[in-house]
Order: C-alpha cells, then sequence, then structure tokens
C-alpha cells in the first residue's frame, strides 16, 4: 500500500488494482496501478493499493475508504482493448463474469460489503476488454495500447473528486527513463 490516508487515518480516495501478472490482460490493474505509482505524485488522501488477487483479504481496506475505483480487466461485449467504465448497479453484474480465479474474490468481497452494509459511498470499476489471459507477462498489444486512455481516466475522475495528482519529471521513477529496465519491461511498462 502506499500514499497518504486522510485525517481519520482513512483514505478518502482509493485506487485498486486487481489482477495476477502471470496471466496476460489480467494483470492489467497491476500494470496500470505500477504505472500511477511511478508517473505521478500521490496526493494525501488517496491510497493505491495492489490487490492482485487477495479477494477477502482486501475488505477492511475497501471498508475504510469513502470513494473506491477499482482497475481490472472486464468482460464486456465489446473488441479487445475497449475502455470499460462502471458504476453504480452495473458493478456487481460485470466483475461477478468471471474471467480469472480472482474474480471469485471480487464477488465475494462485494458481497460481504453487502451484507456488512459497508458499500463505499462511490464503487467505480474502470478497465479494458482483454485479449488474452495466456501465461504471460506482459498486456497483449491490443490491451497495451488501451492503457494510456485508462490512466487518463483515472487521473481525471480522481481531479473531479478533488485529489489531483501531480506528473513526476525526470528521476529514476520516471517512467520513461525506465524504459531500458528489463523488470520494467516484464511488466509491460
Amino acid at each position: 500500500m502506499s500514499a497518504a490516508q486522510g485525517g481519520d487515518g482513512a483514505p478518502a480516495a482509493l485506487v485498486l488494482g486487481l489482477g495476477n501478472l502471470l496471466c496476460a490482460d489480467d494483470g492489467l490493474g497491476i500494470i496500470a496501478l505500477e504505472v500511477l505509482r511511478r508517473r505521478y505524485e500521490i496526493p494525501a488522501g488517496v491510497c493505491l493499493v495492489d490487490g492482485g488477487t487477495l479477494g477477502l483479504a482486501l475488505l477492511p481496506i475497501l471498508e475504510s475508504a469513502e470513494r473506491v475505483w477499482i482497475l481490472d480487466a472486464v468482460a464486456a461485449d465489446a473488441p479487445p482493448g475497449t475502455l470499460i467504465s462502471l458504476e453504480g448497479e452495473a458493478v456487481e453484474p460485470a466483475l461477478r463474469d468471471r474471467l480469472s480465479p480472482h474474480q471469485i474474490g471480487v464477488a465475494d468481497l462485494l458481497d460481504a460489503m453487502h451484507w456488512r452494509e459497508t458499500w463505499p459511498a462511490q464503487l467505480r470499476v474502470l478497465g479494458l476488454v482483454p485479449a488474452s489471459f495466456a501465461l504471460h507477462i506482459g498486456l497483449s498489444p491490443t490491451v497495451a495500447a488501451g492503457l494510456e486512455p485508462l490512466l487518463a481516466t483515472v487521473v481525471a475522475e480522481l481531479a473531479a473528486a478533488g485529489h489531483a495528482l501531480r506528473l513526476r519529471t525526470g528521476g529514476p521513477d520516471d517512467p520513461l527513463a525506465r524504459a531500458g529496465d528489463p523488470a520494467a519491461r516484464a511488466l509491460g511498462l
């Protein structure tokens, strides 16, 4: 987990990246989160969490946030790489279409929040329609091409919610400066 919390220790905004980096486009949420972390200065009150495939273990983190953005691959009747934005009643059905094993845990997580009546004030899912879940590190070319529009959407929505991210310039955390780094290439950065 990184970035600061709000005044009471709870994040006002939580950006949760989900997925499995070993299964191609299933790693989208984690890769998008890592690019945000490296590219932007994260303001107080915003928390970035690599949720990987944790499922119910994420419940306390989700319950503590006012606003939540989940970044993940999302099944939809659209071509691979299409940007998907869901909110409200559209979230649960979309995340119940299990694209990969980690989404079983996501469905359980949503159910637990309902049972405990701890649904956040705002829950959004932003993602891309996947092209492949093959055993492969890195995004498919089609989904990789949609990464920048996804990131722009997250940054714009956070800014609209009062949490402007500032672009980092230069230095070792600059993703463009790390283009030759084998670890960055493996993550699709």
